[in-house]
C-alpha cells in the first residue's frame, strides 16, 4: 500500500506527498494533463516538442540541468498521447532545487528563437531517425489512423507528420503552453526522505504566486462504435512480414481494462503464455508473438502482433492467430492459468512500490485518472476477476468488424512498394 498526504494550492495546483524514510533521496514528480489528444488537427506533435522546450531553460535558470547536476541530481520527461510527465530524483537534503527549478520553468519559460529552433531540430532528428529511417518504424503512423477515425489518438505522439513541427510558429507555441501549462492542469507529487509540513512550506513558497491561468475544458470527438474490418496492406523495405491487428476496447478506468490486460497475459507474457507455447514452440509459425495494451485514458486499443517465420503466408499467420482468440471464447480459461498471470501482475506492482520514482509517478497518474487511491486498490481489482468474465469479455472484444489489421509486408524482389487500403 502506498500511503500519502494531499493538498491544493489556491491556484489550483493538486500536491501528494509519500514520506519514505528508508532512503536518503527524493523524487519530484511534475505531471501536466496534456497530451497528444490535446492538439490540433494540423498542428500535432506540440505535446511532445514541449517535452524538449522545457529543458531549453527558464527566464531566470538558462542551463537547467546545470544547477540540478550540481547538487547530485537528474531529471527526464516522457509524453504520452494522454499525459507529459517530467520528473527529478537528488538528494533530499537538496529537494528545494528541484522546486526552484520547476517553479520556475512553470512560471517563465524561456521562449526564445534559438531555443525552439534547436528543439524543433531534435525532434525532427527523433521523427526521422525512429519512425521514417528504421524498420517498422512508422507502425503506429499507419495504425493508428487505420483504427481510429474521429478521436485524435489517430496521431502518434510524434505527431502526424514532420512539417507540423517545422512549421510551428513561436505565436502557436507560446499559445499552447499558455493554454495547458498551468498549475491548475498540473499535478505534483513529492515522495522520499521528505516531511509533509517541509512540502507545504516549499510549495507555498515557490508555486503559490503562479497564477492560475485559464482552465482548460477538454472537447474530444469520441470514437464512433467500429462496425466494419478494416485492412491495410503494406509493403516496405523490412526484414520480414510483420502483422499487426488491432481492437477497440474500454478505456483506463473501466473494468474492460484489468480484464483486458489479464488476457494480454494470458496470451503472450513469458514462455508459458498460450501465444508462445502455441504459435511459436509448437505449431512453428511465428520468430516472435506479443499481446498488449495501449491502456489509455480514453476507450484504447487492444493489440496482438507476430512476425510469421519465413515460409508461413500472411494469410496462415492471420488465421493462427484468429484461432486462438476464439479459443478464449469458446473455452474458459484454467483456473491455474488465470491464477498464474494474476500472480505474475500483483508481483510486478509490489515490485513497483519498492521504488520511489514509481510511487511518485504512479500516484500522479491515478490522481490524474480521478483518485490517487485507486493505486491501492488495483491488485483487489485484478484478483476479483473470474474465468467467465475473462470469456465475456474475448466474446465482446474479439471480433471482426472491431478489428483494424495492418499487415506490414517485406518488399518483394522487384523492388515495388505498394500500399492498399482494403
Amino acid at each position: 500500500m502506498v500511503t500519502y498526504n494531499q493538498f491544493t494550492v489556491k491556484n489550483g495546483l493538486r500536491v501528494l506527498i509519500h514520506e519514505d524514510h528508508s532512503t536518503p533521496m527524493a523524487v519530484l514528480n511534475l505531471l501536466y494533463d496534456v497530451g497528444a489528444r490535446d492538439e490540433a488537427p494540423d498542428q500535432t506533435g506540440f505535446a511532445h516538442l514541449f517535452e524538449h522546450l522545457m529543458f531549453g531553460g527558464s527566464v531566470n535558470i538558462p542551463q537547467f540541468d546545470l544547477p540540478l547536476q550540481r547538487v547530485g541530481g537528474e531529471s527526464n520527461a516522457f509524453t504520452t498521447n494522454d499525459l507529459t510527465n517530467y520528473y527529478m530524483t537528488l538528494p533530499a537534503i537538496n529537494l528545494e532545487t528541484a522546486f526552484w527549478l520547476e517553479s520556475d520553468r512553470m512560471l517563465s519559460l524561456a521562449f526564445s528563437e534559438k531555443s525552439l529552433e534547436t528543439q524543433r531540430q531534435v525532434v525532427c532528428e527523433e521523427f526521422k531517425q525512429r519512425y521514417l529511417n528504421q524498420p517498422y518504424g512508422d507502425v503506429w503512423l499507419k495504425l493508428r489512423p487505420l483504427a481510429y477515425k474521429k478521436h485524435p489518438y489517430q496521431w502518434a505522439t510524434i505527431g502526424k507528420e514532420l512539417a507540423h513541427i517545422e512549421q510551428a510558429t513561436m505565436d502557436q507555441v507560446k499559445t499552447f503552453f499558455k493554454k495547458h501549462y498551468t498549475p491548475q492542469n498540473a499535478i505534483m507529487v513529492v515522495a522520499g526522505d521528505v516531511h509533509t509540513d517541509e512540502i507545504k512550506a516549499l510549495t507555498e513558497k515557490w508555486f503559490a504566486d503562479i497564477p492560475a491561468g485559464e482552465k482548460y475544458h477538454r472537447a474530444i470527438t469520441p470514437e464512433p462504435k467500429q462496425t466494419k474490418a478494416r485492412r491495410e496492406i503494406v509493403e516496405a523495405d523490412v526484414p520480414v512480414n510483420s502483422i499487426y491487428i488491432a481492437f477497440h476496447m474500454g478505456d483506463r478506468r473501466s473494468k474492460q481494462y484489468y480484464i483486458g490486460d489479464l488476457i494480454s497475459d494470458i496470451l503472450s507474457r513469458g514462455k508459458s503464455s498460450r501465444l508462445y507455447r502455441r504459435l511459436i514452440k509448437e505449431q512453428l509459425l511465428f520468430s516472435e508473438i506479443n499481446a498488449y495494451l495501449t491502456g489509455s485514458i480514453d476507450n484504447g486499443l487492444f493489440i496482438l502482433e507476430g512476425k510469421p517465420l519465413p515460409h508461413v503466408t500472411p494469410e496462415q499467420a492471420e488465421e493462427a492467430i484468429w484461432d486462438q482468440l476464439i479459443d478464449l471464447q469458446r473455452f474458459p480459461v484454467s483456473d491455474y492459468e488465470l491464477e498464474k498471470v494474476k500472480n505474475k501482475i500483483e508481483s510486478t506492482m509490489v515490485f513497483a512500490e519498492l521504488s520511489i520514482l514509481d510511487k511518485a509517478m504512479n500516484l500522479a497518474y491515478f490522481e490524474l485518472l480521478g483518485n490517487a487511491d485507486w493505486l491501492n486498490q488495483e491488485i483487489g481489482t485484478y484478483l476479483k476477476i473470474d474465468a467467465s468474465a475473462i470469456q465475456e469479455a474475448a466474446t465482446a472484444l474479439f471480433q471482426k468488424e472491431n478489428s483494424s489489421t495492418l499487415l506490414y509486408l517485406a518488399k518483394t524482389n522487384d523492388g515495388t512498394n505498394n500500399s492498399t487500403n482494403i
